[in-house]
């Protein structure tokens, strides 16, 4: 390929699905034809680019997604991927499809998906997209503020019914590896206890803040816990009830819920920016890097960088969260 304007762009969506995808699908397609380049959508994620799924995508083909959730390319998780031969096949299906460079959304291990075609001498860029926000080298991940969001209305209302009845709830959110999710959640929500991977705890210690808390006279306690706790959620709930703290527990798992439904306006925003900026970065030839967002600029980080890191919880906002759980 010489000229740029003949320039075949794939675009997939690989991974958990996260709110604010679609908007992402939309600004890069955009982008690219604004740039004269031609767009092909990878159906299924990794599987498609190893099957040969493939279809045009046009300016009307991503009209009237942006506010929907989930992906219109559809996604899922490929583990023959890793294994060389699938991606020789893949990389063959890319090359009879005149397809020049791929753009990439999703979480960590489509990072490393995307990392694996580039070695090979694929250009790839990669965006973020994972409602964990567990991905480094990127403040936000796409579909991370919508989650929250989702989890904010859900705990606001499981507050009345816990207020009328005297309750703790114990909430469980996403989060196997990072907190990020459950601390931003027990800030936002007012938590009296927020559980997270990153600082392991014991029953007695939750079991004795509960009870502190019904001595001080609150009606009430949210306990929000991420799902890659130390303690999982059930089984904290009936040891908890078994030592009888004052309030009674009711468990809420949020699950999937927070994955889904339209992107909130930042979301939208992030998508549209880190969209645009991986279609003008392969363009310009870049690849094996990832777009992520630092401080108000978005910049690209090396995929080995991105693989070679385990973001965390802000271990500031997690002390935060206990000083204003009084």
């Amino acid at each position: 390929m010489t000229d740029k304007n003949k320039f075949t762009l794939g675009v997939l969506t690989s991974g958990g699905d996260a709110p604010g995808m679609n908007a992402t699908i939309r600004a890069v397609v955009r982008t690219a034809l604004f740039h004269d380049a031609t767009v092909l959508g990878v159906m299924s994620g990794f599987e498609g680019l190893i099957n040969g799924e493939y279809r045009t995508l046009g300016a009307r083909d991503v009209g009237g997604i942006l506010q929907r959730g989930g992906t219109i390319l559809q996604t899922r998780r490929s583990q023959r991927f890793f294994e060389k031969s699938y991606q020789r096949e893949a990389i063959r299906n890319m090359s009879l499809a005149g397809m020049d460079g791929l753009i990439i959304i999703g979480g960590e291990g489509s990072m490393r998906g995307a990392h694996a075609l580039a070695e090979q001498g694929i250009k790839v860029i990669g965006i973020p997209a994972s409602i964990d926000n567990d991905i480094w080298g990127t403040n936000m991940a796409v579909g991370v503020d919508t989650a929250m969001n989702t989890i904010m209305d859900a705990v606001d209302k499981l507050r009345d019914t816990a207020s009328s009845h005297s309750r703790a709830f114990l909430i469980e959110t996403m989060g196997r590896g990072c907190g990020y999710l459950a601390v931003m959640a027990g800030i936002v929500c007012g938590a009296e206890i927020v559980l997270i991977p990153e600082v392991p705890t014991t029953v007695e210690e939750v079991a004795s803040s509960l009870e502190d808390a019904y001595r001080r006279g609150k009606t009430h306690a949210i306990v929000i816990v991420a799902e890659g706790a130390n303690i999982k959620t059930t089984e904290l709930s009936q040891a908890i009830d078994a030592m009888d703290v004052g309030f009674k527990t009711r468990v809420t798992i949020l699950g999937h819920i927070q994955r889904g439904g339209g992107p909130t306006a930042f979301d939208r925003i992030l998508a549209a920016r880190l969209g645009s900026a991986a279609v003008q970065a392969i363009l310009a030839g870049e690849t094996d890097v990832m777009v992520g967002l630092k401080g108000q600029s978005t910049e690209l980080i090396p995929f080995i960088q991105v693989m070679g890191h385990q973001r965390a919880a802000n271990m500031e906002y997690y002390e935060m969260a206990r000083k204003l759980a009084r």
